[in-house]
């Protein structure tokens, strides 16, 4: 039940029960409901001093505590209400002891009325009953229930009570509805059943009988009623309420609108003028006085227009003080509990349009930033300066952080460069493989080069020290080009400057300074330090930027290893874009010129028309190599691998320096410990290829034989100093590859030095190709051409260079169709094998790989003592045989020694006619000699002198006896050969001259010993008359001057033997 205090409240519309002031809205509201009174009959009544809070006599009827706006407009929304459930007399009361403001706001009270249509139960609920228990809230229910239907009842009974009211009313309405919609008709008579029409005031009234308030009694100022004034059709169908009259209004809106067009002809220019200098005056002191605030919008845009990030930042901080001004004074106002003016409220308007205008410009220009920092990266020696890079992103670094962002520009940046480096690396890994692997297929199925061509390459290793070589000359083009395109990519990958490692390390560099905060301290803090959050990297931004560089290593140094370690791969798919074999393909194709290759401007092209098939097996040692060319020799091979073995021995050091953590998964713990197992294995691999290239190339480098005098020593060809040359020029690149030089010092050291089995393996392959060399030097000299194959069978067994590479004209040819010519210089070169070319190449190996070849020194001069005795023989050989033939048969023919004349001395007679043919023989012998190495010249003919003895001593052996004759023309023979040729006497010469006189004694007589000693004078005297004689014959057999000599072998070293 209400309270006396609820229903005075609701009776009398007050706030509470003892008002300070008068309400306002009491001042009109009754005089506006009742009607008006006119001043001819003035009624004067008595009134209650409380008169004129009961409401007025109108005909209207009031809801108990309903409320009316300051427009008259009743609200049938009580102020207050009785609790529905029944536990407090008043909703209101009980909303203001739990701290609600309901008085003041009317929409959040009206959510606590039943009465509204706001009415929220579950607010209601949870604010009025928010600590009732569950039995109130069922015996609030029952009240609520019991309310429900005593209302009803009394509705029901209500209805009951005025039915015939409701209908008399209804039916009124209708009826007057339809007399005004029907205006300016002409009315049809109505008829009867029986077809009589029914007119009068009767009918009129049937449908109103019962009716208190029926307008039957108004008939005579009613204009509907028949009977009255009836107005013309056309002014009737002028208030008419259809559509064609617009409902009434058709007839005055005409007029209206005539007057008010009148009106603003007349008036408007005299209103208007005032009113519109007025706003102009206002809106020009409202410009004026926020002059700045009105121009920051434009001031920005042209500042991003220009790129002028500092007054961008400027103006965004004058925006912000704006901003923070105009919050401010709502804030104020808010905290005071007072309403904003006019001027603040415009102010703040104008305030939230500038930054609305200038946050529109700041985002717009942010994601621009955005797109620029994710995308701008560089590289060392890059068009501009690294400091000119480094404040492009640290310039929009920079702006960012000052303009204020949520995301952390610095890691963006850091993550954009990772994820493009990353993208270059794989892509660039996988592209040059495949390119590489392209080249070797074309070569593989290309012809093998012929030993013309190799010898080409061979000499182009210059003999001088003074000469740089060229690697262009040192294979074939497609192999250089092969080589250039590997050396080409490596330097792309591993280049410090210009490469990707370079870029890799720069960025490790860039991210070492962010993490402990170096490049951070020139970095704004923002405004009001809102960025500060921004300028240290989170532990896990730290971590993943760790882990990304590791993993960026990991990329490298697998491709590296893959690609020196493993066979040749087999998909080559990755080149087509799309496939070649698509007839229609879905994408157009990649244009050649933007085609990602790792050497811009490289010779690679590739044609999708002309894909090279699968290198063919024939069991040839570079097939299971992915670096080495098809066909290529150990000369371009160790100069290319030496440059290459650079590269990524510096590499590894500059990756193993950038001190990264330990990789979390994997058998080796540190990245140093990988970069060092992938520097071992590159050099194996390239040292195994390197010396089967050299083993094959060994086998054929007897063609650096051409037979052409060298031009220093002329007793030799070029073959010895081409030797050593190639054998140099290899080792030299070999311990190139062995103990990798790095280019750069770094703080950590991955090289380390080769292993014992790889020097094995090299000291191996060096004696056997000196091996090989020296076998093939044999047999040219005993075979000639056909020691090399059809091809070079040409000019009969001419192998002598191309026209125009002789030395010193006619000199420098030499006729190699003779193999006595051959083993001559054979020899030569032989000798300088021994006393020199071995020696210095032995020392070269010793010094550069720090090894001592004590027991491969002793078999390499065992082989080179068995080859020299093998040439010496082959050439000896037919001359000994001729020697013993002649010998054989001059002393055994009947007139060898015939008797002396009657009344001469047994003594006085000639030299047997073999004697001067072997003379002769060996005359022609030495001239051969000496014309064509003149350094062999004593060793030849002291062993042909020692064939001669022997042969001599042989063949007096086989004689029966000798007489006198006999052993007088023995004895001049002997002695004269050995007189002749006394300057290439041995000791072994010697001795068998005296076994050859003991041999004549046992077959002679003394008689005949006797008279040999009595002629030995006469004897003598004919010897030395015929040496005399032949003194001109047998010049070139006489003793050298010591002078003479000594030039000599000064000028030919190694001549001594």
């Amino acid at each position: 039940m209400e309270s006396m205090e609820t229903k005075l409240l609701n009776k009398y519309n007050i706030p509470n029960l003892f008002p300070a002031t008068w309400p306002e809205e009491k001042d009109s509201s009754d005089e506006d409901d009742a009607p008006p009174r006119t001043n001819t009959q003035p009624v004067r009544r008595s009134k209650s001093r409380y008169s004129v809070l009961e409401s007025g006599g109108s005909y209207q009827r009031k809801l108990p505590g309903a409320e009316k706006t300051r427009d008259g407009v009743e609200n049938l929304v009580q102020k207050d209400e009785g609790d529905p459930l029944g536990t407090y007399p008043s909703v209101v009361q009980v909303l203001r002891q739990r701290g609600l403001a309901v008085e003041d706001d009317i929409k959040l009270r009206n959510r606590f009325l039943l009465s509204s249509t706001t009415f929220s139960p579950s607010l209601f609920l949870s604010q009025v009953h928010s600590s009732a228990s569950t039995d109130s809230l069922l015996a609030g229910l029952d009240f609520l229930s019991r309310s429900i239907e005593k209302k009803s009842a009394s509705l029901k009974v209500l209805v009951e009570a005025n039915f015939e009211r409701f209908v008399s009313a209804k039916a009124t309405i209708d009826r007057v509805y339809n007399e005004m919609r029907d205006v300016g008709k002409e009315p049809e008579e109505p008829t009867g059943p029986t077809g009589r029409r029914l007119t009068g005031p009767s009918h009129a009234r049937v449908g109103s009988r019962g009716s208190r308030s029926s307008f039957s009694g108004r008939n005579s100022s009613n204009p509907l009623i028949p009977g009255g004034v009836k107005l013309v059709p056309n002014e009737k169908k002028k208030n008419a309420l259809v559509k064609e009259s617009e409902y009434g209004v058709h007839g005055i809106k005409v007029p209206l609108t005539e007057v008010a067009v009148k009106a603003e002809e007349v008036w408007g220019p005299a209103l208007g003028g005032r009113e519109k200098e007025e706003a102009l005056k206002a809106i020009l002191a409202t410009v004026e006085k926020n002059r700045g605030l009105f121009e920051v919008g434009s001031a920005i845009q042209d500042a991003i227009r220009r790129k002028d990030h500092e007054t961008i930042v400027e103006e965004y901080t004058r925006a912000r003080k704006f901003a923070e001004d105009a919050r401010y004074v709502v804030e104020q106002a808010n905290y005071n509990n007072r309403p904003l003016s006019d001027a603040d409220i415009h102010q703040v308007i104008v305030t939230a349009r500038m930054w609305f205008d200038v946050e529109h410009q700041i985002e717009s220009f942010k994601r621009e930033c955005w797109k620029r920092l994710a995308s701008m990266h560089f590289a060392k020696l890059q068009t501009g300066s690294n400091e000119a890079s480094a404040e492009q992103y640290m310039g929009l670094i920079s702006i960012m952080l000052e303009l204020g962002v949520e995301d952390n520009p610095i890691w963006i940046w850091l993550h954009s460069r990772y994820d493009y480096l990353k993208s270059r690396l794989t892509a660039t890994c996988e592209r040059s493989k495949i390119e590489i692997e392209i080249l070797r297929r074309h070569l593989s199925n290309s012809e093998k080069p012929t030993l013309r061509a190799l010898s080409k390459h061979l000499r182009s290793v210059p003999t001088s020290s003074n000469i740089t070589t060229e690697p262009a000359k040192l294979d074939s083009i497609k192999v250089i080009e092969f080589w250039e395109h590997v050396n080409a990519s490596m330097t792309t990958l591993l280049a410090s400057n210009g490469g990707l490692l370079g870029e890799l390390v720069e960025y490790w560099e860039i991210t070492q300074s962010f993490i402990t905060g170096r490049a951070q301290k020139s970095l704004p803090m923002g405004f009001n330090n809102q960025s500060s959050v921004h300028h240290k990297l989170s532990s896990d931004n730290i971590a993943s930027l760790e882990k990304g560089v590791t993993e960026l290593v990991t990329i490298i140094r697998e491709h590296l290893y893959s690609f020196f370690s493993d066979p040749p791969i087999e998909d080559i798919s990755l080149l087509f874009s799309p496939l070649p074999t698509s007839p229609t393909p879905t994408t157009p194709r990649t244009p050649l010129s933007a085609a990602l290759s790792p050497t811009a401007g490289s010779r690679f092209r590739f044609d999708p028309n002309n894909i090279p098939p699968p290198s063919p097996s024939r069991g040839e040692t570079w097939e299971k190599y992915a670096f080495w060319p098809p066909h290529s020799n150990a000369l371009s091979g160790s100069h290319y691998l030496s440059k290459t073995l650079n590269l990524i021995g510096t590499a590894a050091n500059e990756l193993a320096s950038l001190n990264l953590p330990p990789e979390p998964t994997g058998h080796q713990s540190r990245v140093d410990e990988a970069l060092r197992i992938l520097v071992g294995s590159v050099r194996e691999r390239s040292v195994q290829a390197v010396c089967a290239a050299w083993n094959t190339d060994a086998e054929n480098l007897k063609v650096l034989e051409d037979w052409t005098r060298d031009a220093d020593r002329k007793d030799i060809t070029t073959m010895p100093s081409r030797f050593l040359a190639v054998q140099s020029f290899l080792l030299t690149n070999l311990q190139k590859i062995m103990y990798v030089q790095a280019t750069t010092k770094t703080a950590v050291d991955v090289v380390v030095p080769p292993s014992n089995k790889l020097l094995q393996m090299l000291r191996s392959q060096f004696v056997t190709s000196l091996y090989r060399t020296l076998s093939g030097m044999v047999e040219c000299a005993e075979k000639g051409r056909r020691a090399l194959g059809k091809e070079w069978e040409v000019k009969g067994d001419d192998l002598t260079a191309v026209t125009g590479e002789g030395d010193n004209g006619g000199w420098g040819k030499v006729d190699a169709s003779r193999q006595s010519i051959r083993l001559l210089l054979t020899l030569s070169n032989m000798t300088s094998f021994q006393t020199e070319i071995t020696p210095q190449l032995l020392t070269l190996f010793e010094t550069l790989f720090s090894v001592q070849l004590t027991d491969e020194t002793a078999r390499i001069r065992d082989v080179l003592s068995q080859l020299d005795d093998k040439l010496f023989k082959s050439y000896t050989k037919p001359h000994v045989s001729k020697i013993n033939t002649t010998i054989s048969f001059g002393i055994f023919d009947p007139g060898w020694a015939p008797e002396p004349d009657y009344g001469k001395s047994p003594a006085d007679r000639d030299p047997s006619p073999y004697v001067f043919t072997v003379l002769l023989d060996l005359v022609i012998v030495h001239t051969e000699v000496s014309t064509t190495s003149p350094p062999l010249t004593a060793r030849i003919l002291r062993a042909l002198f020692e064939s001669t003895t022997q042969s001599l001593i042989a063949t007096f052996n086989k004689v029966p006896s000798c007489s006198l004759s006999a052993l007088m023309q023995a004895t001049l023979d002997v002695e004269f050969m050995a007189q002749t040729l006394s300057s290439y006497t041995t000791k072994q010469a010697s001795q068998i001259q005296t076994d050859i006189y003991q041999v004549l004694d046992q077959k002679t007589d003394n008689a005949a010993r006797v008279r040999l000693q009595e002629e030995l004078n006469a004897l003598k005297a004919v010897l030395k008359k015929l040496r005399e004689a032949t003194k001109v014959e047998f010049v070139c057999f006489r003793r050298q001057k010591r002078a003479t000599q000594s030039v000599s072998v000064g000028e030919v070293p190694g001549a001594g033997r």
